[in-house]
C-alpha cells in the first residue's frame, strides 16, 4: 500500500509544555490505525493534527508527499465519541447539512435538482449504516447507537479518504459496541478508507485495527514533566488486515506502559 499521511520530526508545543516529540511515522493509505495511550499522551492532538485543527509546532506533516494545511478539509471526517449531531435536525437533514454547506456556504440551502441530488445521497449514506428506516427520526428519538450511526453518515457523505475517530464507541453498552464494530469495519472496506481511531480499549484496538500505534513519553522528569512530550513508543502491524487477532503477550506489554 502507498503512503497516504506522513510525519516527519513533528513537535508539538504550548508555550514550555511539550506534548508530542520526535514523532516520525507513514500511514498507509487504506490501514486501519488503532491508538492507544494513557490519558495525556497527546492522542487527541495527534488526530488534531491530521485533521488540520492544528500545525506541529516543528515538524512537517505530508498528505501525498504534499504538506497538509492546518484548515479541515472534506478529505478527512471525523467521529467524536460525543455524538455531533444537531438536535432540531432530522437524520436526513442531518445528513445533507455537509453537502449543502460545501455547495452554499453562504445559505448552506439547496434547490431543484442540486436539492434531490444532496437527499439521495444523504438517504443512501443513511441506509448504508441501517437507517434508511429513520430518515424523519430527530436525535432526541433514537438511541446512543442510532445517533453514532448517524454521526458516521454526517461524516461519510462527502466522501473523505481519511476518517478519524475519537473514542466513537466509548459511551455505547458491549452488545450495541459490538455492532458498531461490524457497521465501521464494512465501511471501512466498501469505502477504501483509511482510518485512524483513539481508543483506550485495548481489545478493541486490536480487534478492529490493521496496525495499532501507542503513544506515550519515552523520558519521564518528575521535577519537570511538561518538558517531555510523546512518541510512539509502539508501532505494531498486524499480519491480518481483514481478521487480526489480539497476540496477549503484546495486550500486557502496551497495557503496562
Amino acid at each position: 500500500m502507498s503512503t497516504l499521511l506522513s510525519f516527519r520530526d513533528v513537535w508539538v508545543e504550548y508555550g514550555d509544555r511539550i506534548i508530542i516529540e520526535k514523532l516520525d511515522l507513514d500511514i498507509a493509505a487504506g490501514s486501519f490505525v488503532s491508538v492507544v495511550g494513557p490519558s495525556g499522551a497527546g492522542k487527541s492532538s495527534f488526530l488534531r493534527l491530521i485533521l488540520g485543527q492544528e500545525a506541529p509546532t516543528r515538524g512537517s506533516i505530508l498528505l501525498d508527499g504534499v504538506p497538509l494545511k492546518p484548515e479541515c478539509g472534506p478529505d478527512r471526517g471525523v467521529v467524536f465519541q460525543r455524538y455531533s449531531v444537531f438536535p432540531h435536525l432530522s437524520a436526513l437533514r442531518n445528513t445533507m447539512l455537509g453537502l449543502e454547506c460545501a455547495q452554499s456556504p453562504f445559505t448552506a440551502r439547496l434547490f431543484g435538482r442540486s436539492r434531490r441530488k444532496a437527499e439521495e445521497e444523504a438517504t443512501a449514506m443513511l441506509e448504508a449504516v441501517g437507517l434508511g428506516h429513520s430518515l424523519h427520526l430527530y436525535p432526541a428519538q433514537m438511541s446512543g447507537g442510532m445517533q453514532q450511526r448517524l454521526a458516521i453518515a454526517q461524516a461519510l457523505v462527502k466522501r473523505p479518504r481519511i476518517l478519524l475517530l475519537d473514542e466513537p464507541f466509548g459511551a455505547l453498552d458491549p452488545g450495541i459496541r459490538a455492532d458498531m464494530h461490524a457497521l465501521i469495519r464494512g465501511l471501512w472496506q466498501e469505502y477504501a478508507l483509511t482510518i485512524v481511531m483513539v481508543t483506550h480499549d485495548i481489545r478493541e484496538a486490536f480487534t478492529l485495527g490493521t496496525r495499532v500505534l501507542a503513544l506515550d513519553k519515552r523520558r519521564h522528569d518528575p521535577h519537570a514533566p511538561h518538558r517531555f512530550g510523546a512518541t510512539a513508543i509502539y508501532d505494531l502491524p498486524l499480519r491480518n488486515r481483514t481478521e487480526p487477532t489480539p497476540p496477549s503477550i503484546t495486550i500486557d506489554a502496551i497495557g503496562n506502559n
